[in-house]
């Protein structure tokens, strides 16, 4: 078994020979030698202080677009939203993997309102998303 403290000498072909050995897997392409390290000490320290907890795993098995919609509360698929700025209307339309504004696909509000503005907005204030209504 592969220590924490090798990592440390290991050149790159060793790098990628630990990852395989205890990924099961090709290494990305691309991934540097630090990361390499990174990821490696901390998949044998998880591994040595028994796994992932079940909650971590559960969070980890979660279909990312339903994590998405958790972070936006109420804004399902084919909602819109407007937004008027400077005497123009923006139409942004929501999407099951973002948003949808001028033809293009967005993946964050703040964005879309950084390009409309020029400047840092958060996205669902700019949006009026952010204000609870009492009901």
């Amino acid at each position: 078994m592969i220590r924490v403290s090798d990592l440390e000498n290991m050149d790159r072909a060793a790098l990628m020979a630990a990852w395989t050995d205890i990924v099961r897997k090709p290494v990305p392409k691309g991934m540097s030698k630090p990361f390499l390290r990174r990821f490696l000490a901390t998949e044998i320290q998880t591994r040595m202080s028994g796994g992932l907890s079940p909650r971590m795993r559960k969070a980890l098995a979660q279909d990312e677009t339903a994590a998405q919609r958790a972070r936006r509360p109420g804004l399902e698929p084919g909602s819109r939203l407007l937004r008027e700025w400077n005497g123009v209307t923006h139409v942004v339309e929501v999407t099951d993997t973002g948003f949808e504004w001028n033809g293009q696909n967005w993946r964050s509000l703040s964005v879309i309102a950084r390009e409309i503005t020029g400047a840092h907005w958060s996205g669902p204030r700019f949006f009026g998303l952010g204000r609870k209504t009492s009901q």
